[in-house]
């Protein structure tokens, strides 16, 4: 059997609704024999769900899309499970906003502790790892795979100047902002941030995703470019400028770490060409660069510019690489990072 645990936040529910979502799981757990219960408190939902796989797999996919409730965290996944905790209970559903006595509170206080902490770690945690456990799959038992992938790096131009002349505060607001655009419209494109580097970001597409990668770049270049245009000249954000390199190949995805800690990454040859072309933006006026691969497998009719060979850190030849011909894509390395280093 299977057991899964689940928190969420819970749509405004009347006493009614909750009763009625009750009635209904009953009579639905009670024909596909799962046990369990349901804990509602001041907008969350706490639920066990225990039973065979397969209906247990096909009721957690109705609840992803349960429009009841939102921010669905699976807690727990129990595979192999040989006792049911609650065998009586078809769906034994509390509203614990109508409970009362002493003993009661340290369970409230816990639940609420638990969402707290959980939506924190949250924030702290890969998109795509907070998928992987949203789905009621454990990371840690997901084998390393060879995928291909679109690679994606990006960071900003001449940061540790601005490091230099700008106070602790004004550094972390620019960092910020700039990984809000960065990340916001990777998301948008359909790209995961896979983690942030300082002030660079790491992120991919999937293979079919090569035009969607090249969008994401050019997004967040034209949104830099207006930015710029619409700040006040004294204003740090008036010189904030990127590089973003994009590369295709097969990576090695999955977990890799050590005893003390993980990390769900991606390694191999793609990723260090991607890191390589985005260090190559501080050499040529440009400010997305891309690789032969990246160029190949794109169904757009992109107005690629071939910028020839060039040499690549860690690889033994020269690579071919390319950019697009847009206003906002072309730049002068050494003007801007003078007029960074001039800023006061």
């Amino acid at each position: 059997m299977k057991r899964l645990t689940y928190i969420s936040k819970a749509s405004d529910l009347t006493t009614e609704q909750l009763n009625n979502i009750a009635e209904v799981s009953i009579v639905n757990n009670q024909r596909d024999n799962i046990t369990g219960v349901l804990l509602y408190l001041n907008g969350i939902f706490f639920q066990v769900i225990e039973g065979e796989e397969e209906p247990i797999d096909l009721l957690y996919r109705k609840i992803l899309v349960d429009d009841r409730h939102t921010d669905i965290l699976c807690l727990k996944t129990e595979c192999d499970v040989s006792e049911r905790i609650f065998p009586s209970w078809a769906m034994k559903t509390i509203n614990l906003n109508q409970e009362t006595g002493v003993l009661l509170q340290p369970v409230k206080t816990l639940l609420q502790t638990v969402t707290e902490s959980h939506r924190i770690l949250e924030r702290y945690t890969q998109p795509s790892i907070t998928e992987i456990v949203r789905c009621g799959v454990n990371p840690l038992t997901i084998a390393p795979r060879a995928i291909e992938k679109v690679i994606f790096f990006s960071d900003i131009v001449s940061f540790s100047t601005f490091t230099e002349k700008l106070p602790i505060n004004e550094v972390v607001a620019l960092v910020n902002h700039y990984l809000t655009i960065g990340s916001n419209l990777i998301s948008a494109h359909g790209g995961v941030v896979n983690k942030f580097m300082g002030d660079g970001i790491m992120a991919s597409f999937n293979k079919e995703q090569v035009d969607a990668a090249i969008e994401a770049g050019l997004a967040i270049l034209k949104a830099l470019y207006f930015l710029r245009q619409s700040t006040h000249v004294e204003s740090p954000l008036s010189l904030l400028h990127t590089g973003i390199g994009l590369s295709y190949g097969t990576v090695i995805e999955g977990n890799m770490g050590s005893t003390m800690k993980m990390d769900y990454t991606l390694l191999g040859d793609a990723v260090n060409v991607a890191a390589r072309l985005e260090t190559l933006t501080r050499q040529l006026p440009w400010a997305l660069i891309m690789s032969e691969n990246v160029k190949c497998h794109a169904q757009t009719s992109w107005p690629f510019v071939s910028l020839c060979k060039h040499h690549a850190k860690g690889k033994q030849e020269r690579i071919d690489v390319y950019s697009l011909d847009f206003e906002f894509v072309h730049t002068v390395p050494t003007e801007i990072v003078k007029s960074i280093q001039t800023f006061k």
